[in-house]
């Protein structure tokens, strides 16, 4: 290795002299910085490589990039285009915002003279140079600009097309940055919907209001307002036909509400995305739920040895109902997809009726439902007891025709899987006796009931240990012998200063043993099943949130807020 190389990594501080030299031999082959190429790889911790940079190159460093005090002289001086293109700053005006007399513009790429000389020949104005972490200006690009903030001006100065007359086509859903094609609300759509993916949200809207329209994602189950250029209520109709004519519903339809799907490429991944428009006063609001085509198990569901070992039992029956309760957006369908994934054999026949299929399965038939000509999930499932199914999964049990189906498939020799709108796994009972079916056909068809909940994981950059009291413990009912490390939420750059990045899911699963299922059919109440199932080895999902909170994995406050301690822990 030669000792450019060696010096080069001594510089930054990487002791993998190889990388250092893969990434610097690639970036000049393919006329790409070095310092990109560098932090790409993961080769060092970009804050400190980027500080002690600048100190050897005598720039001086923004540890902050603070919110700008005059946004408007910014991106007046120093448009999105240009800030965008070149990956620069704008920070500060020097002077009066009629007369400024410098700019002071942070760049993360010293080595760049070409972007710098155009930028200053651009600007019009002299510059003073600072340099800061790559993630830092974009993430202020962000704020400052909104997304798709360089597409948007273009599209103002009248470079945009006519896209309620373009036919969609599996190319136009591919989302590629690299596109050199003039600036389109096409590219406008895609940076907004490549932004979600960055920050991992699970659904983006688009929401019309009086003199905006608000983009909002839904990052680790909050909203959080996205910034958007402005003057973006010109561009309202223009990003509405663009979703509806990539989900393929009628543009020409804004009274009433549509549903259907998009299917997005994204750097060779496929990604989901399920859609719905609802009219408003002030226009069409567009909802988008973003799946993305992952593998399916049991292992990913991170479940704890005392609920995941009943369920692998249950798995391996051939026949009885399992029911997973919890609101929308609680984790079901992961569930569900994951244990019919964990059956999915050769031998095994599997056909699922859902309302939509969010998640294709290869080798499991999947109908979808349709109300409109008469195929309802009872409709459905009638067809699919004629077509010879060894496991069926039904996607919600509304009614009592659909509950009463289930069963008799159930006594008849099928495994079925469903889901169930309660507050808790118990509540499984009362629900289904309050659609009328008689208890003695629950308790002999029902196998068990798993409720779930999402709660937010910690971030592991910047969580830090808690210091959990015996009295702390009592007041919140922790068991004083639960081992392990609770951590708190701090917040840092990466986690959005949330303290949390990503989400686990926590459970509790009512077994109908023999004794419960007695019981079942006698129609008892609710304070009756509770004592038998916690003689049975029922945990509540409160409890089950403490293991997940001495794991490290989410904090106590996360905990007491998806759960309390009345009927055996249900979710508020």
């Amino acid at each position: 290795m030669s000792d450019f190389f060696t010096e080069t990594a001594q510089k930054i501080g990487c002791s993998d002299v190889n990388a250092v030299a893969e990434a610097v031999t690639t970036a000049h082959e393919l006329q790409h910085s070095a310092v990109d190429s560098v932090l790409d790889l993961d080769l060092v911790d970009e804050e400190s490589y980027m500080e002690e940079l600048a100190k050897s190159l005598n720039i001086e460093w923004l540890a902050l990039i603070p919110e700008a005090e005059q946004p408007l002289a910014l991106r007046k001086h120093c448009g999105p285009a240009v800030a965008l293109k070149h990956r620069i700053m704008p920070v500060e005006i020097i002077g009066a915002e009629d007369e400024p007399q410098e700019i002071v513009i942070a760049a993360y790429d010293p080595f760049n003279l070409v972007a710098r000389q155009a930028v200053v020949q651009s600007i019009g104005l002299p510059v003073r140079w600072r340099m800061a972490s790559r993630r830092r200006i974009h993430d202020g690009l962000r704020r400052l600009y909104g997304v798709g903030a360089d597409t948007f001006e273009a599209i103002l100065d009248g470079r945009e097309m006519d896209y309620n007359n373009v036919e969609d086509s599996d190319e136009a859903n591919v989302i590629d940055d690299n596109d050199d094609e003039e600036a389109s609300v096409v590219k406008f759509v895609n940076q907004i919907m490549r932004d979600a993916l960055d920050q991992q949200a699970t659904d983006i809207h688009v929401e019309p209001l009086k003199d905006n329209l608000r983009i909002r994602y839904r990052v680790d189950g909050k909203l959080i307002d996205i910034a958007v250029p402005e003057n973006i209520k010109a561009l309202q109709s223009s990003v509405v036909a663009r979703l509806k004519i990539m989900s393929k519903l009628d543009i020409a339809e804004k009274r009433m509400p549509q549903d259907g799907r998009i299917n997005l490429s994204l750097e060779g991944k496929g990604i989901d995305v399920r859609v719905a428009t609802v009219p408003t006063v002030e226009g069409e609001s567009v909802s988008l739920r973003l799946l993305n085509q992952q593998k399916f198990n049991v292992g990913m569901l991170g479940m704890e040895d005392f609920v995941l070992d009943p369920i692998k039992r249950l798995l391996s029956l051939s026949n009885g109902i399992i029911l997973i309760t919890g609101p929308t957006g609680s984790g079901k369908s992961t569930s569900l997809y994951s244990f019919l994934s964990e059956l999915n054999t050769a031998d095994t026949r599997i056909v699922t009726i859902e309302d939509p299929v969010e998640n294709k399965l290869d080798g499991v038939m999947q109908i979808a439902v349709k109300s409109d000509i008469g195929l309802t999930f009872a409709a459905g499932l009638r067809s699919i007891l004629r077509a010879d199914p060894n496991i069926v999964m039904i996607g919600e049990i509304r009614d009592l025709e659909t509950a009463e189906i289930a069963i008799r498939a159930s006594l008849t020799g099928h495994l079925v899987f469903s889901t169930l709108h309660t507050n808790d796994a118990l509540g499984g009972i009362g629900r289904l006796i309050d659609m009328g079916v008689e208890p003695f056909l629950l308790s002999a068809s029902v196998r068990a009931f798993l409720a779930q909940r999402l709660v937010r994981k910690l971030c592991t950059h910047c969580k830090r240990p808690l210091d959990l009291t015996s009295e702390d413990r009592a007041k919140h009912d922790i068991p004083q012998d639960l081992q392990g490390t609770p951590y708190e939420a701090v917040g840092c750059d990466k986690c959005r200063n949330t303290g949390y990045s990503g989400r686990l899911a926590i459970y509790e699963a009512a077994i109908i043993t023999d004794a419960m299922e007695q019981l079942v059919a006698k129609n008892p109440s609710s304070e009756i099943l509770k004592e038998q199932a916690l003689k049975d080895g029922f945990v509540p999902m409160r409890e089950y949130g403490w293991f997940k909170v001495m794991q490290g994995l989410t904090t106590v406050e996360e905990i007491i807020s998806v759960t309390t301690t009345d009927a055996g822990g249900i979710a508020l």
